[in-house]
């Protein structure tokens, strides 16, 4: 019987800051253990919605919190974070267009995801506003036309919905969330459970 690589399904969406702290961390976890990360991107507010979740900034001394904690990992990891001072940030249409990219040019994929993130949580612009939105989708090396074409495509709308009940019918109700096989993890900060999972 063939060796069967083991996958790492991150289900995130870019306006959630510990999605960013995991995916600094997630392709060295996957690489070191031989696993193939597979990138599932999802609507944090329809999650929000279908499970009656909310972000932690929602309860102020849970959000403050929060950001002490993000900061220590990030610390920790060696990353860079600056909590968004716009946040939160509507992400639908930001999840449409990593949707799109991810579906019709996988391999631009990782450095477009790469700009949002950074954008969003290292230089914590507003992607509330359509001119930095733009920016940011020529940095990436696209049009902003085009990118505004891929999140009108009903194949690219049906499919982050699809993603996200998809989510939502394994447990998701939050981001990220991490599964190894049937294991779910929740959370950036359950990394070194995903990697005894691997192991």
């Amino acid at each position: 019987m063939g060796y069967v690589r083991m996958k790492v399904e991150f289900f995130f969406d870019v306006g959630s800051p510990a999605s960013y702290l995991a995916w600094t961390q997630l392709p060295k976890i996957c690489a070191a253990k031989g696993a193939e990360l597979v990138f599932r991107p999802m609507l944090l507010g329809g999650i929000f919605q279908a499970t009656g979740n909310v972000s932690p900034a929602a309860v102020p001394a849970k959000g403050r919190h929060s950001t002490i904690d993000l900061g220590r990992f990030a610390r920790r990891y060696g990353v860079s974070l600056l909590m968004n001072p716009h946040f939160p940030i509507n992400t639908l249409q930001l999840m449409r267009a990593v949707t799109g990219v991810q579906m019709r040019h996988p391999e631009r994929f990782e450095p477009f995801l790469a700009e949002l993130f950074n954008a969003l949580w290292v230089e914590a612009l507003n992607l509330n506003e359509p001119q930095l939105v733009g920016r940011t989708i020529i940095r990436a090396g696209f049009s902003v036309e085009e990118i505004l074409a891929l999140t009108n495509e009903p194949d690219v709308k049906a499919q982050l919905r699809s993603t996200t009940d998809d989510a939502l019918e394994r447990g998701v109700f939050g981001a990220p969330t991490l599964f190894v096989g049937d294991q779910m993890f929740f959370g950036q900060d359950r990394l070194d459970f995903v990697e005894e999972a691997l192991s």
